[in-house]
């Protein structure tokens, strides 16, 4: 059997058989024997898991004008931003402080840029970052820290 290399190349690729076949308008059953003759497995369907934390956080945000980020997945009870991955709990505010200052936050993570909701890493703040801003701010205006 002769196999096209265009059908080779996208089954390399990771392509599915009906994929190719609707690309390449060539049979689905031409696309399986391609598949079989060069020795590789079925295509794996549904969603591909993530690879970390921090590609789940990618794939549940959304950008919005501003350079702020959406959370478009699940909250809990409280409305705070939350998933699963591999069994564990996560925040979405924790992961966007720690993919942006490399460091575990302290306290609450809470989003500094007024843009309620906001989950971008650069605009998220923990408990030291706040009482660092607070305390710049009484010695600019004047009052308690």
């Amino acid at each position: 059997m002769e196999i096209r290399t265009d059908v080779a190349d996208m089954l390399r690729a990771g392509h599915s058989d009906r994929e190719i076949a609707r690309r390449l308008h060539v049979d689905n059953k031409a696309v399986a024997a391609s598949r079989k003759g060069l020795g590789l497995a079925r295509h794996k369907t549904g969603i591909k898991a993530a690879s970390s934390p921090q590609d789940l956080f990618r794939q549940r945000t959304r950008p919005v004008d501003g350079g702020h980020l959406e959370w478009t997945g699940y909250r809990t009870n409280d409305g705070t931003p939350f998933f699963r991955w591999l069994k564990r709990g996560y925040t979405a505010g924790r992961v966007a402080f720690v993919m942006q200052h490399g460091r575990t936050p302290v306290g609450r993570v809470q989003p500094g840029c007024g843009y309620s909701g906001c989950v971008a890493p650069a605009h998220v703040e923990d408990q030291p970052m706040r009482d660092q801003l607070k305390k710049q701010m009484a010695g600019i205006f004047g009052g308690a820290a």
